[in-house]
């Protein structure tokens, strides 16, 4: 299955359009610098996630739910995924779906005109966006919204539903903030890391779109947040219903692995909404993402906001406080 998926990633990257350009509105530095500020007070969320790819979508959608004291989650969208938890991407959007719709009952919500399906397959080409219902409530709910409140895309997978709806409506880059758990540091020597890799085009779009855009990169920030089934088991057992289920999913994760320990990345891109001081960012230059897919440096490009490190203890002790004490 490794075999299958190394194949497939490399006939992806190597057989991609060459990307034509794009009319997004462009906006003013000092507007997107205002926009890129950490948010204080309550904040209006959208959660983009391939749930079934690994575990740690789970505890991010779990703590964006119950982290009602600061966002509002208006909306969760499944995103495509291939590795040997799915047989295709949109399998794995499908089997998203799902885990979406099993998590919302355990914390007691209707998934109707909430949990929504997202695209079934990569971006192919900018011309054609892909339609899902995900994107499409995108489009909705950043169309409603304003410039002097605006609606935080938080997406934790292949960023494939939120380039399509910019896609779709150019517009709405001026209604959102995007916060991507996605690819990795720029002193990296590359980005091929899971979420960015699976869609390069789409992650093109979105870093060349100027939209306001804030990342939490996997190497080397996000690699520290790491939990162990020890850890979980002391603070999750037995609490309720979600609490085992995030347990349980874990260790069956695990495959009885000994000293194993698990990142939980997702979670963190929820985090520096509920306290930026725990994601402490960097105004960066937006990268080139290259044909080799590197990231390469020019300093004439708009700012975007980057983590670099993690306060891993806080935000597990805000994650754990919450999903034990759900009733």
């Amino acid at each position: 299955m490794k075999a299958k998926l190394l194949l497939f990633l490399t006939i992806i990257l190597f057989s991609l359009p060459v990307a034509k350009t794009q009319d997004f509105p462009r906006l003013e530095e000092s507007f997107r610098l205002k926009r890129l500020e950490p948010p204080e007070g309550k904040v209006r969320i959208v959660l983009d996630t391939d749930t079934y790819n690994e575990i740690d979508d789970q505890f991010a959608l779990v703590y964006a739910y119950l982290s009602e004291e600061k966002v509002h989650l208006e909306a969760v969208y499944a995103a495509p995924y291939f590795n040997n938890r799915s047989v295709s991407a949109g399998d794995g959007m499908e089997k998203s779906y799902h885990e979406i719709v099993r998590l919302l009952k355990l914390l007691g919500k209707s998934p109707e005109g909430f949990a929504f399906r997202g695209s079934d397959r990569y971006l192919e080409d900018i011309s054609r966006p892909i339609r899902s219902d995900a994107a499409l409530d995108l489009v909705k709910k950043a169309k409603a919204s304003t410039p002097g409140e605006p609606l935080y895309v938080v997406t934790v997978g292949c960023i494939t539903n939120i380039a399509s709806a910019m896609l779709i409506e150019p517009g709405i880059i001026e209604n959102i903030v995007v916060v991507w758990l996605g690819g990795n540091g720029l002193d990296w020597p590359h980005q091929k890391e899971f979420n960015l890799m699976q869609d390069v085009l789409a992650a093109r779009v979105v870093l060349n779109s100027g939209v306001p855009l804030v990342i939490m990169p996997c190497q080397p920030v996000v690699s520290h947040f790491h939990t162990t089934i020890p850890e979980l088991e002391y603070y999750l057992r037995g609490k309720n219903q979600i609490s085992d289920y995030l347990l349980n999913s874990t260790i069956e994760y695990s495959g009885g692995r000994d000293t194993w320990s698990k990142v939980i990345w997702d979670v963190t891109a929820v985090a520096w909404l509920v306290n930026p001081s725990w994601m402490p960012t960097n105004l960066v230059h937006s990268p080139v993402l290259t044909d080799q897919v590197t990231y390469s440096t020019d300093h004439s490009r708009h700012f975007i906001r980057m983590a670099t490190s993690v306060n891993r203890d806080a935000i597990f002790r805000d994650l754990f406080g919450k999903v034990a004490g759900k009733k």
